[in-house]
């Protein structure tokens, strides 16, 4: 049976076997895509059936979470964790909570989480979970009652050698904080089951940082390739959230200029440039009084794009920073006319396969998720390593060892594309180099 066979195989078994699951298919196509050249050059992964293996999650828990809101009311969500593949080490990836959240999401981003966390070159395997709760309006204590019913459940597959969960879209250090609490209270123990903790209970230095530079590191190493860097250089970022607000940071401190945010209403458009002055604003604006970013071009008196993302704005590099499928086909093609040439995913899958079709073809430098946003899990990580040795490292040399790996990843990557003779193609690399890694180990470790 060829490579192609095999690969087509495959994918219509998991159509048929998870039906209208969008998100999981085109995560598993564009893995398996890449694959064929390994397939053909080592039969033995075929026949030890790890694409298989692979693309079933080794165990998938779902229940329900109810919790009481402040007037009394009860309210019941569905809860969800996705323990993708556990050959390199403990499952590990985050929770995400909001009203969007269903098996198809959490399934595609477990599945992306395998490899990303095998580029890091860290002892971890991969998964993911989260609830289609929604801790926009909610008090408080409203939102500790729910994490704490949530963990109530889940506290039983979790662990620091099992399962380590981390922060996604609406978990931040406040809903980890109440995780980790009810976690403690249930199993009578202080261990670093969770990453993204405070800073003075275990938590790591650069951890809140670590998506948004990890990401413009990678975009660094992408640029050396063609002897540049970022000074002078105009981006464009979507979100502005957590990676997003830290991609602008970093680029900042590289010279670049930011010239947009955005969020689900719209995007602003600065193009004098997002400084830390005006960024220190859309922290505040975010993270304390949880704004809508228009707010900004309100206080700055810049340009407003309603209902518009950035992609249409004329930039050197773009950093989509919001969410799945935030690039299409059409923003693609306008943002190459627009003389775009770097584009480095901070959020997970934010470009459609067309999209991505059209940045091969034209043949920019083009940095996919699994690889450029791995710094937030890099440093969950080394908080990890720091949590088992009762240490806390400063933060200069964590950030050190964020760009290190990020320089491994984009190495490993760049390497592998050579080997299968696509040489640049990092999308290609990224899936090619994260796969070997974790087929070896299931190989050494046999039918499991």
């Amino acid at each position: 049976m060829t490579a192609n066979t095999v690969k087509q195989n495959i994918y219509e078994q998991i159509q048929k076997r998870n039906p209208g699951e969008v998100e999981f298919h085109q995560a598993v196509k564009e893995v398996l895509d890449c694959l064929i050249p390994v397939l053909e050059r080592h039969p033995e992964y075929i026949e030890a059936g790890i694409l298989e293996r692979l693309v079933e999650p080794e165990r998938q828990i779902m229940f329900r979470v109810p919790w009481q809101d402040d007037k009394g009311n009860v309210h019941v969500n569905r809860g969800f964790r996705f323990e993708f593949n556990s050959a390199l080490g403990p499952y590990k990836g985050g929770l995400r909570f909001h009203p969007t959240v269903n098996a198809s999401i959490l399934k595609f981003l477990g599945f992306e989480q395998v490899f990303k966390n095998a580029l890091t070159m860290l002892p971890l395997g991969g998964g993911k979970g989260g609830a289609d709760f929604d801790p926009k309006g909610k008090s408080n204590n409203e939102v500790m009652r729910f994490c704490q019913s949530f963990i109530t459940e889940l506290f039983r597959h979790l662990g620091p050698d099992t399962d380590v969960p981390a922060g996604d879209i609406g978990v931040g250090g406040r809903e980890i904080g109440f995780m980790f609490g009810q976690y403690k209270r249930l199993r009578n123990e202080f261990t670093g089951v969770f990453t993204g903790k405070g800073l003075n209970w275990g938590g790591s230095l650069i951890r809140t940082e670590a998506t948004g530079y990890g990401c413009v590191y990678f975009a660094e190493e992408m640029l050396k390739t063609r002897s540049e860097n970022f000074e002078g250089k105009v981006c464009t970022v979507s979100g502005s959230g957590n990676v997003s607000q830290y991609t602008v940071e970093k680029l900042n401190q590289l010279s670049a200029k930011v010239v947009s945010l955005s969020d689900s209403n719209g995007t602003v458009y600065d193009p004098d440039g997002i400084d830390d002055e005006k960024l220190a604003f859309v922290l505040d604006l975010k993270n304390v009084r949880r704004g809508r970013i228009k707010k900004y071009a309100e206080k700055f008196s810049v340009e407003y794009l309603e209902g518009k993302n950035p992609w249409g704005i004329k930039c050197d590099c773009a950093f989509p920073g919001a969410t799945q499928n935030e690039i299409s086909e059409n923003d693609a093609k306008t943002l190459l006319k627009n003389g775009c040439y770097l584009v480095a995913e901070g959020a997970n899958m934010p470009s459609t396969p067309e999209a991505i079709e059209q940045f091969i073809a034209d043949k920019i430098l083009y940095g996919p998720a699994k690889a450029a946003n791995a710094g937030g899990v890099a440093i969950s990580g080394l908080e990890m390593s720091q949590n088992s040795l009762r240490l806390s490292w400063g933060r200069q040399e964590v950030d050190e060892q964020l760009r290190n790996i990020m320089i491994a990843i984009h190495k490993q990557c760049y390497e592998a594309s050579e080997e299968y003779s696509r040489p640049g193609n990092l999308l290609m690399g990224a899936n090619i180099a994260g796969f070997v890694k974790v087929a070896n180990a299931m190989l050494d470790q046999g039918l499991v």
